[in-house]
């Protein structure tokens, strides 16, 4: 079974998990719903999982009055970044997974039992 991993920077995550951000602002639409994990960008590591419940490009009205989603402190930043993939059901794992990360990838990681770094003792 291969599930979908999202890299995203620390930064963010850390918004994500901590305040509530729930707005994923990237330059293009995302066609992927359902359950995701989310990966911290440059470590190897897979730090918790959510639900890609929909995805919208955001307007001018957005910007401003639903910050709480997007928390995008530069608002300039929106004018390229302005497409909303909305998470639900965030969880951050006690322990992070570590994965194989694969050369070339820098959005999406497809992960499955090969690619994780899971002790298998007996």
């Amino acid at each position: 079974m291969v599930e979908k991993g999202l890299i995203i920077r620390k930064p963010w995550l850390d918004k994500i998990f901590q305040e509530g951000k729930r707005w994923e602002m990237r330059s293009t639409r995302t066609k992927v719903r359902g359950l995701i994990k989310l990966i911290e960008s440059g470590s190897g590591l897979i730090v918790g999982e959510c639900e890609i419940s929909g995805c919208h490009k955001i307007d001018d009205r957005e910007i401003e009055y639903m910050f709480c989603m997007h928390q995008v402190d530069d608002v300039g930043l929106l004018k390229r970044w302005c497409w909303a993939w909305e998470l639900a059901n965030v969880k951050k794992y006690n322990t992070p997974i570590p994965y194989q990360h694969p050369r070339g990838a820098v959005i999406w990681v497809n992960l499955n039992k090969n690619s994780l770094k899971i002790n298998r003792k007996g």
